[in-house]
């Protein structure tokens, strides 16, 4: 029997069991049927079987629905003429929630896609793997780079070098290294970086590489020219006058004629050649010297790491330089924020660099009205330390800038010109670094960040 709605359909269904117990219950008390009760019994059975066969499918279309949606099927639809209003609001409604993961998978699929775009594009080597060493993903730059096709362990990078297999196994998040790989008769020197992420349970490593040779050879010869513009200068200062002097010398007390002592000489001559001895003395003391400095500047011993109060350190500071910030009346002021705050450091050799760029301060607030130095120390962001002194001296001109840091570079009359490169070395010796900002007459502030 058929019925145009499922209420009209389950009703009818009731009744015919409703009538089939009304009628196997009159026959059974009627002893003259026998056969009719046994059919009227199996006839109600498969009445109800059939109604709560009819009545489940709404519990067989969330299964089906929820099926599909367990294995990212979005193509079904749900639909049942002539089952009533109720059954087309469920339909409706299993239909537009399809539709909606319909439009989210898009929209993922889209966003993978440009991400894919994205990260294939880019010049940078990238390569992502497991923890195990199965390789997940590697781009275009990192095929190019090390002219490989398809990579499945990263094993497999021994073929190019077995540092680069040792590196991308202990490179945690956050790590950087330089490495240098030789492979196929080219110099590769690579700047590594890691990141870690979890996805579907499993931990990657994402590993970006970037061959820098050539960028650091273009530092490297500048950093070289440099330096010997600046050796060539100190040397020619020096070696030009004892060459002038000792020809000098030469032509008062020797007789080029004979190649000996001159039989007379004038004693303002002597006195001149003596003068001019005492000047090559001089300037060879001053030529002895430079080459000194420059040997202390090759030699900084290692950092010897401690964990101790920054609080301490400015202490110290402030004992040692008191006199002389005395003596000229600087409102000098010492900063520690927070107050406890905890440094791993070099206490010795960051206490060095924090004395030579406060004495550059006190030089440079010699000229001003109200003289003022800052050291603060407080924590930026990603929980580096950093500490800074300030001054509203005359400043640093922005053409040197660029030249501060550079070995014997000075725009003082007296000084070796080592200061702050020793400042640098000992920042980069801490994985740290250093950094200057100028505004003359108004502020200059050097800061050192750990």
């Amino acid at each position: 029997m058929s019925y145009r709605n499922f209420r009209v359909n389950v009703v009818g269904r009731v009744l015919l069991i409703t009538l089939s117990v009304v009628l196997l219950t009159y026959v059974i008390r009627n002893a003259e049927f026998v056969i009719v009760p046994v059919i009227l019994s199996l006839l109600t059975v498969l009445q109800m079987f059939s109604l709560v066969k009819y009545v489940e499918r709404t519990n067989r279309k969330l299964s089906t629905f929820f099926d599909a949606i367990r294995h990212s099927d979005f193509s079904s639809s749900f639909s049942d003429k002539g089952m009533g209003k109720s059954f087309d609001e469920l339909n409706q409604a299993f239909n537009e929630v399809i539709t909606e993961f319909q439009k989210t998978r898009a929209a993922k699929e889209e966003h993978f896609n440009y991400l894919q775009t994205v990260v294939q594009h880019v010049s940078i080597a990238i390569i992502v793997f497991k923890k195990d060493g199965s390789v997940n993903m590697l781009n275009n730059a990192f095929k190019r780079l090390f002219r490989v096709s398809n990579l499945r362990f990263i094993d497999e990078l021994e073929k190019i070098d077995k540092n680069l297999s040792e590196v991308m196994y202990k490179i945690k998040a956050g790590d950087s290294e330089l490495l240098k790989v030789f492979h196929e008769n080219e110099l590769m020197q690579l700047s590594v970086r890691a990141t870690e992420f979890r996805m579907q349970g499993d931990d990657f490593v994402l590993v970006s590489l970037q061959n820098i040779h050539t960028e650091l050879e273009a530092k490297e010869m500048d950093s070289w020219q440099k330096l010997i513009r600046v050796l060539t200068h100190e040397i020619m200062n020096s070696i030009t006058p004892i060459v002038s002097l000792s020809s000098t010398v030469k032509t008062l007390l020797i007789d080029d004629h004979t190649v000996a002592l001159k039989k007379e000489i004038d004693p303002d001559d002597v006195d001149s050649a003596q003068s001019a001895l005492n000047t090559i003395e001089r300037r060879s003391r001053g030529l002895l010297n430079f080459v000194q400095v420059y040997r202390n500047l090759t030699r900084i011993p290692k950092p010897n790491f401690r964990h101790f109060e920054v609080s301490e350190l400015f202490i110290n500071i402030e004992k040692l330089l008191y006199p002389k910030i005395k003596e000229q009346n600087i409102q000098c002021t010492y900063k520690v924020l927070p107050p406890g705050l905890m440094l791993t450091a070099d206490p010795d050799l960051i206490e060095q660099v924090l004395i030579n760029l406060i004495i550059n301060s006190i030089h440079a607030v010699q000229q001003s009205k109200n003289p003022k130095i800052l050291i603060l120390a407080t924590t930026e962001s990603h929980n580096r330390i950093s500490i800074s002194v300030s001054d509203n001296g005359h400043g640093i001109k922005p053409d040197n800038l660029e030249q501060i840091f550079v070995p014997f570079f000075t725009s003082k009359k007296e000084g070796s010109g080592i200061g702050l490169s020793l400042a640098r070395e000992i920042m980069r010796l801490h994985k740290g670094s250093i950094t200057v900002k100028s505004k003359p007459g108004v502020e200059t502030k050097f800061t050192l960040y750990f």
